[in-house]
């Protein structure tokens, strides 16, 4: 006799003892939950850690600053 055999003979007695209100994921949902917890603050640090480094200021363009019109109402000077 193969052991699923042998298991597949104890799963309906399981099944009667089980009681369905009392169901909880137990100390392994815990520990899985804990983990993606963990792993969440972790990326989450990394996170603030990188976009702290980021340089959000830009150097203005050179051909944009050129074709700007002037402020006076005059036109642009042509090249």
């Amino acid at each position: 006799m193969y052991a699923t055999q042998a298991l597949t003979h104890l799963v309906p007695f399981a099944a009667e003892e089980l009681d369905k209100n009392k169901v909880t994921p137990g100390v392994l949902g815990f520990l899985v939950f804990a983990a993606l917890a963990v792993g969440v603050w972790a990326l989450m640090k990394s996170m603030n850690r990188h976009m702290g480094r980021v340089n959000f200021e830009e150097a203005p363009d050179p051909d944009a600053v050129a074709a700007e019109p002037v402020a006076d109402g005059a036109a642009a000077p042509r090249k």
